[in-house]
């Protein structure tokens, strides 16, 4: 059962994040590559801390959130338009921060979404 979902993983985390799987952009374990790169990792590490804190994001104001995706664009970016190589670590922390708030936006939204729709709803209902 294990292995099989080892299989599954590894088929499919590259597929949701449309990691590029390049092997010197990517961890290893015990030899072994990781399934995505370094930032798609780091994206994923932030989205679980972001599913597991999900109770205390009303705390960070939402222009600091929009401002923590920019580090991941603007390293992405400028690695794609220059000589810039970054790094496994850089690539990692980018992510982590990008998926981090890139959920916690998605949740909030989605949050305030359903709660002005309860609103109209019962001012549509009265």
């Amino acid at each position: 059962m294990y292995h099989k979902f080892i299989i599954f993983i590894e088929k499919w985390l590259p597929i949701i994040f449309g990691c590029h799987c390049l092997p010197e952009r990517s961890f290893y374990i015990k030899g072994k590559k990781f399934p995505i790169c370094a930032r798609c990792t780091g994206e994923l590490v932030g989205i679980f801390i972001a599913i597991i804190t999900a109770s205390f994001m009303s705390i960070m104001p939402i222009y600091l959130l929009l401002l923590m995706l920019v580090p991941l664009i603007l390293d992405g970016y400028i690695q794609l338009t220059t000589s810039y190589v970054s790094t496994n670590s850089r690539r990692f922390f980018t992510g982590l921060i990008f998926g981090y708030s890139l959920i916690t936006l998605f949740f909030r939204s989605t949050y305030a979404t359903f709660k002005y729709g309860v609103q109209i709803g019962y001012y549509l209902k009265s």
